[in-house]
């Protein structure tokens, strides 16, 4: 019902509308990634009869071609924030710094910039100047966010392996990152290499 809402509200008072959310908060190395998609009131009906739900619910094959539709339709912007920014904001002001830059992105490659932003999860971006509405769960029930977590999702996959390429001895690209078994095995045997977060329990363990 909120997730409705939330729709009705924003489709009468606003024409340029964004979808906020970030990939990769929980792996032991890489960078945590946001992207942005805007819409307007009438493709946000468009958008709710697609395939596109939350990237965690679909394969990486569905992932890529979703990816492919929505960066072809839609305006759209990516950020970043690296593993050394990570370890010295914490996870949370790093995802923040990573969803402003996807903002700054969307309004340098296409000149827009949205009237109001739906952001997944229970905080709003703190000193943003455009309105924003959190919905937990935004991912799954609002599929302008599920846009948007279909391009951090990607974009940061496809980053990491290339990463994979230059620190071939952790498996990069088949975990993205996460702490598998075969990721803290190799963690062990090599110890961390520069895209790892220092600051995360198990890498911070061999440091000591």
């Amino acid at each position: 019902m909120r997730a409705l809402e939330f729709l009705k509200i924003l489709a009468k008072n606003h024409s340029f509308i964004g979808g906020v959310d970030e990939a990769g908060r929980g792996p032991l190395a890489g960078p945590v990634m946001a992207a942005i998609v805007i819409m307007e009131q009438k493709d946000l009906k468009l958008l709710s009869k697609t395939e596109i739900k939350d990237s965690k619910k679909l394969t990486p094959k569905k992932r890529e071609k979703l990816f492919t539709l929505i960066t072809r339709n839609f305006p759209f912007g990516v950020g970043l924030a690296s593993p050394q920014t990570i370890d010295r904001l914490n996870i949370l002001g790093a995802t923040f710094l990573a969803m402003k830059r996807s903002i700054s992105d969307l309004k340098i490659k296409h000149k827009l910039s949205p009237q109001i932003i739906i952001i997944d999860g229970n905080q709003i971006i703190p000193n943003l100047s455009i309105a924003q509405k959190n919905l937990p769960r935004a991912d799954e029930l609002i599929p302008l966010v599920s846009a948007a977590s279909i391009i951090a999702k990607v974009s940061r996959d496809r980053l990491i392996t290339q990463m994979a390429e230059l620190y071939p001895q952790y498996g990069f690209e088949l975990h993205k990152g996460y702490g598998t078994k075969k990721h803290l095995e190799n963690l062990k045997k090599f110890g961390p290499c520069p895209i790892h977060r220092k600051s995360f329990g198990p890498v911070k363990k061999m440091l000591i």
